[in-house]
């Protein structure tokens, strides 16, 4: 019998200490590679981060080589750049560009007139795939993601060719008009121009330039703040006698702007442009606008 209970208590002595084995030996392998194990969640967590950066990269191509529509948004009141033409038709120096680049891309062109001043809002939204009009880069690059510049354009004023008004300091206590969220408004807000600026009698921010030019027109304003290429081609459909100051208020580059980040998109249409000035067909369509002289590509 005592041997029986002798037998009984090894048994159980035995399984305690097997038990406290087992238990001592999972503690320590779940302990000890605890650092191993967090080093381990670090490289694969920056394993899927990178997995996802590569597919948003591979999804970002994927969309642009699937892309069969491409929408311009342009201020249809920006001659010769953008506007409506006798006929009806959206036309301009910049939109004849981007029907060239979606010719030879496959895409359709989808002519998209905004407000100049909700430009970032329909940039933002989707509504529009870039802003293409006589576009300012200057003081914008950190805004945008730019195409290469491809016309080099001033902002000038100008005056009826009897107004008397010469140079800029002829231009105190006159009636200045500008368009509203211009080159020109930001050169006149610039503080280089910060005593200029303040003698004028007043400045009137205009919607668009044709209205500004009929207010110089009629003599409700006695100077107008504008793009030189803009200045020339409105001087040469009006009957009135104008001249362009001189002085210069600024200079500038224009190029294509694009969502910023949207590097997929910049890359393929600066590309087709860059093969339109190597083989002629920017400056032809250039010189049909009477910019020859302004661009900076294909020369």
């Amino acid at each position: 019998m005592k041997k029986k209970v002798f037998a009984m208590m090894m048994v159980a002595v035995l399984a305690v200490s097997m038990t406290a084995c087992g238990q001592t030996g999972a503690t320590a392998e779940s302990a000890a590679p605890a650092d191993v194990q967090e080093e381990e969640s670090a490289a694969d967590g920056a394993a899927e981060t990178e997995s996802a950066g590569e597919d948003e990269v591979d999804g970002a191509q994927q969309a642009e080589a699937d892309r069969t529509t491409f929408t311009v948004g342009f201020d249809a009141e920006f001659p010769p750049y953008g506007y409506k033409d006798e006929s009806g038709e959206y036309v301009g120096f910049d939109l004849d560009l981007a029907e060239e680049v979606c010719s030879r891309n496959g895409w359709e062109l989808i002519k998209q007139p905004i407000d100049w001043d909700s430009k970032d809002m329909e940039l933002s939204s989707g509504t529009i795939d870039c802003i293409w009009n006589g576009f300012t880069m200057n003081g914008r690059e950190e805004q945008y993601t730019f195409s290469v510049p491809y016309v080099d354009n001033s902002q000038v004023f100008v005056v009826a060719a009897d107004s008397g008004i010469e140079t800029l300091a002829d231009l105190a206590g006159k009636v200045v008009g500008v368009q509203k969220e211009s080159s020109a408004l930001a050169a006149l807000e610039d503080e280089d121009h910060t005593e200029l600026l303040a003698s004028f009698a007043t400045l009137n921010q205009y919607a668009d330039y044709n209205t500004g030019f009929m207010d110089l027109e009629a003599g409700a304003i006695d100077a107008l703040a504008m793009d030189i290429g803009v200045a020339d081609y409105n001087m040469g459909q009006r009957s009135g006698s104008f001249v362009i100051l001189e002085e210069k208020l600024a200079t500038e580059q224009y190029a294509i702007g694009f969502l910023k980040g949207n590097t997929e998109l910049k890359d393929a249409v600066e590309k087709t442009l860059l093969e339109m000035a190597d083989d002629g067909t920017f400056m032809q369509i250039a010189e049909e606008y009477g910019l020859a002289d302004s661009v900076c590509l294909g020369k």
